[in-house]
């Protein structure tokens, strides 16, 4: 089959699919968001109060033909989580994919980590990506769901001042695998993709003081980018990946 071929494919099958991105505001999750879109599917983008951003991405998606909607609330909190889904499931009537994308990374040395850190992060990257799944599961097809959570390469080599992250993100592949085998009875899939360094507004400081370093150590040679990461999405959402489950991709250009 040829690549434009291939490319038609790709969109049939994912055409009017119902996506909902966590995080889908900016960076990586407006990047999967627009990618989602380009392929014909129905998008809402979760975010917590960047409504600026998030109208920018709902443009860039009417502007490719596709319907968005925005929903807003904090996913550390499960009420605003149920909330989320339930703007979408007003919207589009049901869900085919979920991609917990929404995430807070913060480095301390470990003599400086406190409760407040533990509980911010946790509250945030762990039980957040819980509580959507479990507002969405609901509303999920059944079988052919598919759910995309985000964990982190730094979950299997951590580097100095991101015990915290690590850990948090290390949680999220083990409860991927877990609930991979909970719900592959019913047909879905449980996923999880754990990016390297990333250029996006959360990396700025980090590829400023050692960027150059960062390509260098990289088997590709360069910095990923936020559209890397949504062709993983993509894939892991389309029938291609169909007996694809309870798997951790790690995608930082050849550094593990």
């Amino acid at each position: 089959m040829s690549i434009s071929n291939q490319g038609r494919t790709d969109r049939d099958s994912l055409s009017g699919k119902v996506v909902l991105v966590t995080g889908g505001s900016r960076g990586m999750g407006a990047a999967i968001a627009r990618r989602f879109a380009s392929a014909g599917s129905r998008v809402a983008i979760g975010y917590r109060n960047e409504s600026a951003a998030a109208d920018a991405v709902l443009g860039d998606i009417a502007a490719l033909g596709a319907q968005g909607i925005g929903v807003t609330g904090d996913i550390s909190n499960p009420d605003d989580a149920r909330a989320m889904v339930a703007q979408a499931i007003a919207r589009f009537g049901h869900l085919d994919i979920l991609v917990n994308c929404a995430g807070i990374a913060e480095y301390r040395p470990f003599e400086a980590v406190d409760s407040e850190l533990f509980r911010v992060t946790f509250d945030t990257n762990v039980l957040g990506t819980i509580a959507v799944i479990q507002a969405a599961l609901p509303h999920l097809t059944a079988p052919g769901g598919r759910i995309i959570n985000f964990s982190s390469a730094l979950a299997t080599r951590p580097i100095p001042t991101t015990s915290i992250y690590a850990a948090s993100k290390a949680a999220v592949a083990a409860l991927s695998h877990a609930l991979a085998k909970e719900f592959g009875p019913r047909g879905i899939t449980v996923n999880a993709i754990a990016p390297g360094v990333i250029e996006t507004d959360m990396t700025t400081q980090i590829l400023a003081e050692r960027g150059a370093g960062i390509a260098a150590m990289t088997p590709l040679g360069r910095i990923g980018q936020t559209d890397d990461i949504a062709g993983v999405a993509l894939f892991l959402a389309s029938p291609e990946a169909k007996w694809l489950t309870g798997r951790t991709i790690i995608a930082d250009g050849g550094v593990s």
